[in-house]
């Protein structure tokens, strides 16, 4: 009796080569919809992740700024023409807030402060030049300043300024003597007094903006 080959023998049907590709297509299908989900989740993780570093980078970058602002330096810019001879309006300058933290105030120096009390105006600080400090005596006469008896050599201010005349006076402890470059056109120690070293923000060290008036003070 002739046996049919393609008849199944004890009930399994031989394998074909039609029937191995069909079952490995099927095979490969459910195993590329596997990885096609493994894939969507390591790329949804990997953006998380992605996100996550830029937040923290960016929180970073904020706290350092602020650090940065009250320990470090402090960018002003120039609203009057109080220092014209050395700043201008609209000047930007950055200032040392650790200046006097490490040194003492020095004769020259030009300073960020606060607007004393007894002075009206909307602007919360000032910026002017060290004249004079403490417990020596100034004196504005014969359109020059003089510190104990001996004339200040002013390079930065402008020779066709007037300085009217003033004192002398003391500098108390604690204090300093400030004026502004353009002796014609700014409101002063001359007016308000000697100002407290406590109320000094910081040491203005360079104007960065704009570029071409690029330079340290």
């Amino acid at each position: 009796m002739g046996h049919d080959h393609d008849s199944d023998a004890d009930g399994v049907r031989v394998l074909t080569s039609e029937d191995e590709n069909l079952s490995i297509g099927t095979a490969v299908d459910e195993s590329t919809g596997d990885d096609d989900d493994r894939f969507d989740d390591e790329e949804q993780s990997s953006a998380l992740k992605g996100l996550i570093e830029w937040l923290v980078v960016l929180v970073g970058a904020v706290v350092v700024a602020l650090v940065f602002r009250a320990f470090l330096f402090q960018a002003f810019f120039i609203p009057s023409e109080s220092m014209e001879g050395t700043l201008q309006v609209d000047d930007r300058v950055m200032v040392n807030r650790l200046s006097y933290r490490l040194h003492e105030v020095n004769r020259g120096d030009v300073i960020v402060f606060s607007k004393p009390e007894s002075l009206s105006s909307d602007i919360p600080d000032l910026i002017k030049r060290v004249m004079a400090l403490e417990g020596e005596t100034i004196e504005g006469r014969d359109n020059a300043v003089y510190v104990d008896g001996q004339r200040v050599a002013e390079s930065y201010i402008d020779p066709a300024d007037t300085i009217f005349d003033f004192g002398p006076i003391t500098v108390p402890a604690g204090h300093v003597f400030v004026m502004g470059d353009n002796r014609d056109d700014s409101t002063d120690s001359r007016v308000f007094g000697a100002i407290p070293v406590d109320s000094i923000t910081g040491r203005a060290f360079v104007i960065f903006w704009p570029f071409d008036r690029l330079e340290s003070l």
